[in-house]
């Protein structure tokens, strides 16, 4: 059974579960994303994760982790080139049918082909003709086009609306199912499908749980969830 992996923070919050082949969400990624660097070893004990076997980290070579680690971050570089050459810039030999598949997982395709030039569009240095969540979503597509086996979103949905985010990961369940994958997100909508969550409080464990089970618990998750849901319930009455 496919199980999800999450960590959330906002003084720090995680969840996660193990599983063959996990999906994983979480916040404070900096904290998160340094546990894949051997650089920033842990004071005492040890990192490891069921998608590697189980194994020490810091007993992996790092140009292996490099080579299988997919990262996307909130404030992705894009180059001075046009959108179909962002996308293979990880593949240059990729044909135009896998450059449309990971643009269409990344809810991408329908605005590159409003462009008046498509795929051949330039997107300026570091995407400045491109909205915050247009660089996102070429983004999630360049990254998906190396089909690294597992991958980091450091809040890289941050700039797409709800529906939007909702129908990336959708698509990477579908599409993405042997593939670990660890999304950092603010939003508890994206965090409540995980599987088995554990609340990081000052650098400790402070709960554990499933979404159902930790939003009826008093603590940071519950307080979180309650000031999204009431933020949810104005904006719905308006």
């Amino acid at each position: 059974m496919k199980k999800i992996y999450t960590l959330i923070a906002a003084a720090l919050l995680a969840t996660g579960a193990a599983a063959q082949n996990p999906t994983a969400y979480f916040m404070e990624g900096s904290t998160f994303r340094s546990q894949f660097n051997p650089a920033f070893a842990p004071l005492r004990g040890y990192v490891n994760i069921p998608a590697i076997g189980g194994v020490n980290i810091n007993k992996i070579r790092k140009k292996y982790l490099r080579a299988h680690i997919g990262l996307i971050l909130q404030e992705p570089f894009l180059y001075s080139r046009t959108v179909r050459n962002n996308v293979r810039i990880v593949k240059p030999d990729a044909p135009d049918d896998e450059v449309f598949e990971v643009t269409r997982t990344a809810s991408a395709h329908e605005f590159i082909e409003s462009f008046e030039k498509g795929y051949d569009t330039p997107v300026g240095e570091r995407g400045v003709t491109l909205s915050g969540g247009q660089k996102q979503r070429v983004a999630i597509a360049r990254t998906l086009l190396k089909d690294n086996d597992i991958l980091i979103f450091d809040d890289s949905l941050s700039a797409v609306d709800t529906e939007t985010d909702a129908a990336i990961r959708l698509a990477l369940k579908e599409k993405k199912q042997g593939m670990t994958t660890f999304i950092i997100s603010h939003r508890l909508t994206t965090l409540a499908e995980a599987d088995f969550i554990i609340v990081l409080e000052d650098g400790r464990v402070a709960q554990q749980g499933t979404h159902d089970e930790l939003i009826h618990q008093k603590g940071l998750y519950q307080r979180i969830y309650q000031i999204q849901s009431a933020l949810e319930e104005e904006l719905d009455a308006v």
